[in-house]
C-alpha cells in the first residue's frame, strides 16, 4: 500500500549553512580578527529575519586609509542579503522612500560613508537622522509629499538593515548602534581570491536563497527569543548584539559559543579603540575648534568650547561631561616637544593666573596624531604646526586671547579674565 503523503523536506542545518557563509567571506576578505567573521556572518543571516526583531545592528567597516577591503566586504554582503541596494552619497529623502517601498525594506549598503560624515563633508544631519531612527522597529520620519503647492505630511518607515563602509569614523550616535570592524591593509603574506562578479555573485546568491529558506524555518522561534547576554554586556551594546545572538542560538552547533565570544571581543576592542581615539579626537578638536592659532587658552575656556560642540562626546564621558580633571588625564597621555607629559600651566590674565594649556606644549602631539586639517595636505599641516606658537597671524576665535604674531612675540599675554 502506497501513501499519498508527500515526503518531508529534510531539515536545514543552520550551523552548517552559517559555516558556508563564513567560508564565502573568507575567500575574498581578510578581516582584522576572527571575531569579525563571526559577526559579519550573523549579520548576513539577521538581514533575512528583520520582521522578527525589534531592533537591528548596523555594521560598519572603517579604516584610516583606502585599500583596506571595506568596499569588497560590502560587495560580498550584497550577494548574501535580501533586496540588497548599494548606494553612495544618497539623500535622506531618497533613502526614506527606498525603505518605505511596497515590496519591503531593502538591505541598505552605504559605501564611501565618509563622503557624508567625513571631515570634508560637513555631515548630513538628515541622513544621520535616518540612520539613527531606523535602528528600532517603528522608526519613522515626517516628510512632505505631493506636487507643487499640493503638499501633505506623510510618515516614512526607516527600519532596515544597514551596512556601511568608509574612511575615518562616524558620528558617535551611529557608532553606538553598530558592530564595528576596523579594517586594515593586507600584509604581503595575506592572500585572498580575486572577486569576479559575473562568477561569484551567483555563488553568493545561492547561499542567500538558502539563508532565506532557513530563516523561514526559525522565524517564529527567533521572534519569541530573548538571547542570554554575556556577562557585562548591557544597554546599547546589548541592543546591538541581541539579534545576532538570537540568530546564533537558532543555528545551534558551535555558533552560540562563538557568537558570545565574538560579542565580548569586539565590544572590548572598540572600548580600547575609543580610549585611544578619544585622545586623538580631543587633540584634533583643540587644534581645529579651540586654539585655532591661539598660543594659550585657559582650561575653563577649553571646557566651555568642548561642551558647546554638537555631536561630540565631551558632554557624556561615562555619563558625565568633561571636566578639568578628565581633560588633564586625557592630555597627560601625550608629551610636549621636550618629551614631558602635557600638563596645565598658569596663564597670566587681568584678574589672576588661571590654569590653562599652551599651544607650544601641544604641537608635537598635533603633528604626530592628528589628521591634516580639512583642506590641507599632510605635508602642509606638518609644516604649519610649529606656527601655532611661532608666527602666522590668524583670526581670533576666542575673545581676549592673543594669537601669536612675529611682531608681538615678546609682548605680555592679555587674556580676558
Amino acid at each position: 500500500m502506497t501513501s499519498n503523503t508527500p515526503p518531508t523536506a529534510p531539515a536545514i542545518d543552520g550551523a552548517a549553512l552559517l559555516d558556508e557563509v563564513e567560508a564565502f567571506h573568507r575567500r575574498f576578505n581578510i578581516f582584522p580578527r576572527e571575531a569579525a567573521y563571526v559577526a559579519v556572518t550573523l549579520w548576513d543571516a539577521h538581514a533575512h529575519l528583520m520582521d522578527a526583531f525589534d531592533g537591528t545592528a548596523r555594521i560598519a567597516f572603517l579604516s584610516p586609509e583606502p585599500g583596506s577591503g571595506k568596499s569588497r566586504a560590502l560587495e560580498i554582503i550584497e550577494t548574501l542579503t535580501p533586496r540588497a541596494v548599494t548606494t553612495v552619497n544618497a539623500s535622506a529623502n531618497g533613502l526614506f522612500r527606498l525603505v518605505d517601498a511596497p515590496e519591503g525594506p531593502p538591505t541598505l549598503l552605504f559605501d564611501e560613508i565618509d563622503t557624508v560624515f567625513g571631515p570634508k563633508a560637513g555631515g548630513d544631519e538628515a541622513v544621520r537622522g535616518f540612520l539613527n531612527s531606523g535602528y528600532r522597529r517603528g522608526g519613522k520620519s515626517l516628510r512632505c509629499v505631493g506636487d507643487g503647492s499640493n503638499q501633505t505630511a506623510g510618515f516614512f518607515d526607516s527600519f532596515c538593515a544597514v551596512g556601511m563602509a568608509g574612511l575615518g569614523s562616524l558620528p558617535d550616535t551611529i557608532l553606538s548602534r553598530s558592530v564595528i570592524i576596523r579594517m586594515r591593509k593586507r600584509a604581503p603574506n595575506e592572500k585572498v581570491e580575486s572577486y569576479r562578479r559575473r562568477v561569484h555573485e551567483r555563488q553568493g546568491n545561492a547561499l542567500r536563497d538558502r539563508l532565506a529558506k532557513w530563516a523561514d524555518t526559525v522565524r517564529d522561534d527567533i521572534a519569541d527569543a530573548w538571547p542570554e547576554m554575556p556577562e557585562g554586556v548591557n544597554d546599547r551594546p546589548a541592543d546591538v548584539w541581541e539579534p545576532l545572538l538570537a540568530v546564533a542560538d537558532a543555528a545551534g552547533g558551535h555558533w552560540p559559543e562563538r557568537a558570545r565570544a565574538a560579542c565580548l571581543e569586539l565590544i572590548r576592542a572598540e572600548q580600547d579603540n575609543e580610549q585611544a581615539s578619544l585622545g586623538v579626537r580631543l587633540l584634533t578638536d583643540l587644534r581645529d575648534k579651540v586654539f585655532c592659532g591661539a598660543d594659550r587658552v585657559p582650561t575653563a575656556v577649553i571646557i566651555e568650547c568642548l561642551l558647546g560642540m554638537d555631536d561630540a562626546p565631551w558632554g557624556d564621558l561615562d555619563d558625565k561631561p568633561i571636566n578639568s580633571r578628565t581633560l588633564a588625564k586625557l592630555l597627560g597621555q601625550y608629551v610636549t616637544p621636550a618629551n614631558k607629559p602635557i600638563r596645565p600651566r598658569g596663564i597670566r590674565t587681568a584678574s589672576g593666573t588661571p590654569k590653562g594649556y599652551y599651544a607650544e606644549d601641544l604641537t608635537d602631539a598635533w603633528a604626530r596624531y592628528c589628521p591634516p586639517p580639512p583642506g590641507e595636505s599632510a605635508t602642509a599641516a606638518t609644516a604649519a604646526t610649529p606656527q601655532v606658537s611661532g608666527g602666522e597671524s590668524v583670526a581670533d576665535p576666542l575673545p581676549g586671547i592673543r594669537h601669536t604674531q612675529p611682531e608681538a612675540a615678546t609682548r605680555p599675554l592679555r587674556v580676558a579674565g
